[in-house]
């Protein structure tokens, strides 16, 4: 696959709670990348299906699926220090024991550290979305990382994205209707409407408030064995 950065590293200042989320919490939330593939199944506390989330910000959506579904694991995967500190704070205060976190390239991680057919659900929710027509090529989204996440998902398992640009919507609703291991949940209207597992961030909330489009996209993996 490319290499470009499909992503931007940010830092400031760090909160006392975001510092003592990268240090104190980290092991018992932060995953330390082994040589080879993460062990899934010895990971968490319990062996259950796994939903990895990538790019999560400040982590406030993923933490309320961790909290409102303890019969899945969720790993989520960032960038961003202050929301990686953040969520584990968070998660520390609530005793959440279905939850880590990996700080890294999501690429990189997917290709050396997640073994084939071990994810139940992929999840992308308002990645960066490269607004200007040059910077298009970062775009996450494209054939090359559909491929990728085809050989991670299990068979059945889903895809699901969402953005709140028009733009990038149709492209990635072109991406995976294009590819031949997803298959779109929709028929018509093809996008979906957001599930009660998917919850409304406040930057959502305010978006709707002044009229702007989410569009959620849910794929399933029917790859042929």
């Amino acid at each position: 696959m490319r290499k470009i950065q499909s992503f931007v590293r940010r830092s400031g200042r760090l909160t006392l709670g975001q510092k003592m989320g990268l240090t104190e919490f980290w092991q018992d939330y932060g995953v330390d990348l082994p040589k080879g593939n993460i062990d899934l199944d010895t990971l968490f506390v319990k062996p259950q299906e796994v939903v990895l989330e990538v790019g999560f910000g400040n982590g406030d959506s993923l933490l309320e699926m961790a909290m409102k579904m303890p019969d899945k694991n969720f790993l989520g995967i960032e960038m961003y220090e202050a929301g990686i500190g953040r969520l584990i704070n968070e998660a520390h205060k609530c005793q959440l024991s279905n939850l880590k976190i990996i700080q890294a390239d999501a690429v990189e991680v997917l290709t050396d550290h997640i073994e084939n057919d071990s994810l139940s659900r992929f999840q992308l929710f308002f990645p960066d979305p490269w607004h200007k027509k040059k910077h298009h090529k970062r775009r996450l989204v494209n054939g090359d990382f559909l491929d990728l996440l085809s050989q991670k998902i299990k068979q059945g398992g889903g895809i699901h994205m969402a953005t709140d640009w028009e733009h990038y919507a149709i492209q990635m609703m072109d991406t995976l209707k294009s590819h031949p291991h997803f298959k779109n949940t929709q028929s018509d209207p093809i996008y979906s409407p957001r599930p009660d597992y998917r919850p409304m961030t406040k930057f959502e909330r305010r978006g709707e408030r002044l009229g702007h489009g989410v569009w959620d996209l849910i794929f399933t993996n029917e790859k042929i064995l």
